[in-house]
C-alpha cells in the first residue's frame, strides 16, 4: 500500500482485527478509540470465559445469522472458526471445545490474547489513540473531541468498527448513528438482542422467586425449541435459553402478536404421563403437593405455572398436564438495549456493497455489531465481528489499488 496512511475508528475486535490485516499490508494504520482502552466489551466478556466462536458443523454456524447470513457469508467463509482458532494459537493461546461446542482458550481469558495481539499490531506499526471520540465529519475531516478539547483529521481512507447500541458503559452506545445518517447511509434503528424481557410478576412471586433459576425446562418459539435453565428476575426473565429466543419474541411483540414463548416444564415426561400420574395420587395431598410429587415439579416451576395460570385450582388432570407442557409466559416487551448482550440494526445492507463500503460515502469502510446483523450467543457475535473487520479491512485494500 505503499505506505498510505488508514484511519479506523473503533478499537473492538472488528477495528483491531482490521487494523492488523491493514497493517501487514504495508498501511500506516492509526485507531481512534474513545475509552481509555481498547477492546473494552471484548475483555467484559472474558470475565466469565471467554467464548471465542463455536464448533458446530459450518453449515450449522453460518445458518446463526438468520437474514444477514447471506451478506455476511463471503467474510465468515474467510474467517471460518477453525480460522479464527488457528489464529489465536499464532498468537499463542491455544483453546479448547467445551460444552454445547463452545470454544474458549485455555487460558479462559480475554486478557492474554489481547496482550499478544496489541503486541502484534504495534510491532506492525499500528498507532492506537484513545481517548479520542469521534463526533461525526466537519466538511470531508473527522472530529474528534480529546481531553484538551477537539482536533480534526484529514483521511481519505476510512474504516469505522463502532459498535451496536448495547453495553453503552463500556463504549457501544451507538452515538455514531445521527453522524452517519448526516452524510446520507441507511441505517436501521437499533433494537436489544440476546436479551431479557419484562413480565407483569405478582408481588409475591417477584418478591419470593427473583433470582430463582428454572432448570431442566424447554422453551419455544418462533426460533425452534430448545431446553435449558433461565432465571427469573425483579423485572421478568433472562438468561442464556430466553436469549436463544429473544429475536423472534422481540419481532412478534412488536407486530402486536403477543408473547409466542411457550414453556414446558416438564421436557422428558409426555403429557398422557404426567395427567395418568397426576389422576394415580392421593386426592388428599393439596395442588402443590399433588404437582410436587406427582409432576416433580419444584416449588419455583409450580409458582411460575399459578402466574401462568390463575385458575390452576379448577383445571382437570388433563389440562393441568397440558399446561405443565406448554404454557405461555405472559411477556410485555424487551428489556432495556442497555441491559442487552447485544443489538440488532445497524447501517443497512442495502447502503454497504460487496467489500463493505458505504455507497453512500465511497472510501468509508463499515464493520462489526454497527452492521445490521445479529446473531445469539456462543461465539458467532464475535466471529462475525472478526470476520467483518477482515473482510472490510481487503474491502479498503481492493478500493485503494483500485482508485490510486
Amino acid at each position: 500500500m505503499d505506505g498510505r496512511q488508514v484511519t479506523i475508528i473503533g478499537g473492538g475486535p472488528a477495528g483491531l482485527m482490521a487494523a492488523e490485516v491493514l497493517s501487514s499490508a504495508g498501511a500506516m494504520v492509526t485507531v481512534f478509540e474513545a475509552m481509555p482502552t481498547v477492546a473494552r466489551k471484548f475483555l467484559m466478556a472474558g470475565k466469565s470465559g471467554l467464548n471465542i466462536t463455536h464448533a458446530e458443523d459450518y453449515s450449522a454456524f453460518v445458518s446463526r445469522f438468520g437474514s444477514a447470513q447471506t451478506r455476511l457469508r463471503s467474510a465468515l467463509d474467510d474467517f471460518t472458526p477453525k480460522m479464527l482458532r488457528d489464529w489465536a494459537l499464532e498468537l499463542g493461546q491455544e483453546t479448547f471445545v467445551g460444552t454445547s461446542n463452545r470454544v474458549f482458550p485455555v487460558a479462559m481469558k480475554a486478557s492474554p490474547l489481547l496482550r499478544a495481539w496489541l503486541g502484534r499490531l504495534e510491532h506492525q506499526g499500528v498507532t492506537i489513540k484513545t481517548r479520542h471520540r469521534w463526533v461525526g465529519f466537519e466538511g470531508d475531516a473527522l472530529a474528534f473531541e480529546i481531553p484538551d478539547g477537539r482536533i480534526l483529521v484529514e483521511s481519505d481512507l476510512i474504516l469505522i468498527a463502532l459498535g451496536g447500541a448495547s453495553w453503552p458503559r463500556l463504549g457501544s452506545d451507538g452515538a455514531w448513528v445521527p453522524w452517519l445518517r448526516a452524510v446520507g447511509a441507511e441505517v436501521v434503528d437499533f433494537q436489544p438482542a440476546n436479551c431479557g424481557f419484562n413480565v407483569g410478576w405478582s408481588d409475591y412471586f417477584r418478591d419470593r422467586f427473583a433470582g430463582t433459576p428454572i432448570k431442566s425446562v424447554a422453551l419455544t418459539s418462533g426460533e425452534g425449541r430448545f431446553e435449558g435453565e433461565f432465571v427469573i428476575s425483579t423485572h421478568g426473565i433472562e438468561g442464556s435459553l430466553v436469549y436463544a429466543h429473544s429475536a423472534s419474541v422481540r419481532d412478534a411483540l412488536k407486530s402486536g402478536k403477543g408473547s409466542t414463548l411457550l414453556v414446558d416444564l416438564a421436557p422428558g415426561r409426555t403429557q398422557d404421563r404426567i395427567a395418568s400420574d397426576l389422576e394415580r395420587h392421593p386426592r388428599k395431598d393439596s395442588l402443590s403437593n399433588r404437582l410436587r410429587k406427582a409432576a416433580s415439579l419444584s416449588p419455583a416451576k409450580i409458582a411460575l405455572l399459578r402466574e401462568c395460570h390463575p385458575d390452576l385450582a379448577n383445571m382437570s388432570f388433563q389440562k393441568l398436564a397440558a399446561a405443565i407442557k406448554a404454557s405461555t409466559i405472559p411477556v410485555t416487551s424487551p428489556r432495556p438495549i442497555a441491559e442487552a448482550i447485544s443489538s440488532a440494526g445497524g447501517v443497512d445492507w442495502c447502503d454497504i456493497d460487496d467489500h463493505f463500503m458505504l455507497k453512500s460515502r465511497p472510501g468509508i469502510f463499515v464493520a462489526g455489531e454497527m452492521l445490521d446483523w445479529e446473531a445469539p450467543t456462543g461465539g458467532y457475535l464475535l466471529t462475525a465481528c472478526f470476520a467483518t473487520g477482515k473482510a472490510a479491512a481487503k474491502g479498503l485494500l481492493h478500493w485503494r489499488n483500485r482508485t490510486y
